[in-house]
């Protein structure tokens, strides 16, 4: 037993160890270029997977191997760690430090929210068009810890009101003990469980077995009890049932809509901008693939996955009742007005906007128009003024050029006093260098160039030649079912590693496999990457699900159960998606003559 307690100490350790031990074989016996190329991307691979070292230490492990190989000088691997995607990113991370030093986010989520309502349906859709509409911009980490604060503000709002409403309700006459005050003592009793829980998955001691036997006891006692409460008492519990179903809709609406939100846009999460640093490093030729045309394939996917995700959730912890849902002129129930107070309050408190969050949004609009009129397609954008350096300007040049107007533009302006004169502030920027530093995603940076360090690599050592011959048989397969087949492939292993990861593993796959069964690219690579997100079954699969997980209101089968359901409708749009409006975007159909025209016997059935 002494062993065994050891092992699993120490099982970190001994998969660093042995892992690159037991592939040793591989470069050893097969003394190719393309096996010791294979030897790396394995190694790192599992690395990624298990996460036994950080992902941005494994992403470095090719910056030394490719050099010992042979396959790539330092020099050359040096310089795949830093490309146009990581000025990009820099970009963005200005923006998002500036919305979120001024508050900017929380007054976006409050007015949606007001605007629909605090029906609990269209209360929980203005939770998630919120959220999503934040994570388009943001990341979805961020976008979901500044929504879920909102929603626990209204759920605690709730609980008071309607506990105040049961309590006079309650009959005190005819001699009976009144049991407002047992009442008061039993919500107590379960705010403070509550709180004690949250702590404890806050802290990570919830995912035990001990703790699951123990809920299941308790579960089996309440039913009992349940049973032999009077009448009174079982029409609140019922409601206290209700009402927890409607927090759980609330906690998971944000969890899912923060990573459905990032789909929309090539900023909104890392796995976009992998896939669109991948994708216009390995084809430079084509140009297709910039902030424009991603928006205008993903927004239908991201509205219809944002609707049927809303309408599920809805239908599995509340049922459908569209006859409440849409009822006019009704008084509104004690939690509908507890809502509705709680975020006319939240909203007041942020006072009128302030000067930096006009200057805030200002920016961020310029830099979205700026984003869709570089090269829109349909007429000529901003970059044709340049018409001698095309192709110079990219989407990371407008970022860049807004970004450093983040720390140029003061934060604060002159003010004058009762006597007519200024008064002068210090020059403060709106945002300054250890602001941007500690909301910059500096390991993503790192592990995205190891993905591209990788990848040119797999180029150098012709092991995406050799992949993209052993791949050529699946060229028979129906289009539709290999793109069913990688988008499921990619949906489950997201699952238990983190998306970046996920993606940088298997683009280098993908490209290869399409273009040996004669396809255009896009046809496989857009599903994989859309797919990738869709990490909604376990609180570890992405941060998001780990932050609103640990606010205590859900336990693992409901994030379970209710990201099941959204994972199939998400393959299913997204299936839908690349086999009707996607195809004239790109001209899907036709193999294009920016990929390489590897010989084929593809008879691939579209």
């Amino acid at each position: 037993m002494k062993i065994l307690s050891y092992l699993l100490v120490y099982r970190r350790f001994l998969l660093i160890v042995l892992t690159p031990l037991l592939l040793l074989p591989l470069p050893l016996i097969i003394k190719t270029k393309e096996a010791e190329c294979a030897y790396t991307l394995f190694v790192v691979a599992i690395f990624w997977l298990t996460e036994a070292l950080p992902l941005a230490v494994s992403a470095l492990i090719p910056a030394f191997m490719f050099p010992l190989f042979g396959i790539m000088g330092s020099k050359e691997v040096a310089s795949a760690y830093f490309k146009d995607f990581h000025l990009l990113l820099i970009g963005v991370i200005c923006l998002a430090t500036s919305i979120e030093k001024w508050n900017f986010h929380k007054r976006v989520a409050l007015r949606m929210v007001m605007l629909v309502g605090v029906n609990p349906a269209w209360l929980t859709l203005g939770f998630m068009v919120s959220c999503a509409f934040l994570s388009m911009w943001l990341s979805n980490t961020s976008a979901a810890a500044m929504v879920m604060p909102i929603v626990e503000a209204v759920a605690q709002q709730i609980i008071r009101a309607e506990t105040e409403a049961d309590a006079l309700e309650m009959p005190c006459s005819n001699g009976s003990i009144n049991p407002a005050l047992e009442l008061d003592e039993n919500i107590g009793e379960c705010e403070s469980s509550d709180w004690k829980e949250k702590e404890k998955q806050v802290n990570g001691y919830d995912n035990n077995v001990g703790s699951t036997v123990c809920i299941t006891e308790k579960e089996n006692e309440k039913e009992k009890e349940q049973q032999n409460l009077p009448p009174a008492e079982t029409g609140r519990k019922s409601r206290e049932d209700k009402y927890s179903g409607i927090f759980k809709v609330m906690c998971l609406c944000v969890a899912y809509s923060a990573t459905i939100g990032g789909l929309t846009t090539i900023t909104g999460t890392s796995t976009n901008l992998i896939f669109a640093e991948h994708f216009n490093t390995r084809y430079p030729g084509c140009q297709c693939i910039n902030f424009g045309s991603w928006f205008i394939l993903s927004i239908p996917i991201t509205v219809i996955i944002l609707l049927l995700s809303w309408v599920w959730l809805q239908w599995l912890f509340l049922g459908f009742d569209f006859k409440n849902m849409f009822k006019c002129g009704k008084k509104k129930t004690a939690r509908e007005e507890a809502s509705a107070q709680v975020i006319q309050e939240e909203y007041k408190k942020l006072g009128p906007m302030s000067y930096p969050e006009i200057v805030t949004l200002v920016l961020f609009i310029l830099m979205t128009l700026l984003w869709f009129t570089r090269e829109p397609g349909f007429i000529p954008g901003w970059s044709s003024l340049f018409p001698k350096y095309k192709g110079y300007a990219t989407d990371s040049t407008t970022a860049l050029v807004i970004g450093l107007l983040f720390f140029i533009i003061p934060a604060k302006t002159f003010s004058r006093t009762s006597n007519g004169e200024n008064t002068v502030f210090g020059y403060t920027p709106l945002i300054t260098w250890k602001e941007f530093q500690s909301c910059m995603p500096w390991e993503i940076a790192i592990l995205v160039g190891g993905g591209f360090a990788l990848a040119d690599g797999c180029e150098v050592s012709k092991l995406s030649e050799w992949v993209a011959s052993k791949l050529t048989p699946l060229g028979s397969l129906p289009l539709w079912l290999i793109i069913l087949i990688s988008c499921l492939i990619v949906t489950s292993v997201t699952e238990v590693a983190s998306n970046p990861a996920t993606i940088t593993i298997f683009l280098p796959i993908l490209s290869p496999l399409a273009e040996a069964i004669h396809v255009n690219p896009l046809f496989i690579l857009i599903p994989a990457t859309l797919c990738t997100s869709f990490a909604f079954l376990l609180p570890v699969a992405n941060p998001a699900n780990a932050i609103v997980f640990s606010y205590g209101h859900l336990n693992v089968m409901d994030m379970v159960k209710a990201g099941l359901g959204i994972n199939i409708i998400g393959v299913a749009v997204v299936m839908l998606a690349i086999m009707t409006w996607i195809v004239p975007i790109f001209d899907l159909y036709t193999y294009p003559s920016w990929a390489p025209n590897i010989p084929s016997t593809n008879s691939t059935g579209l």
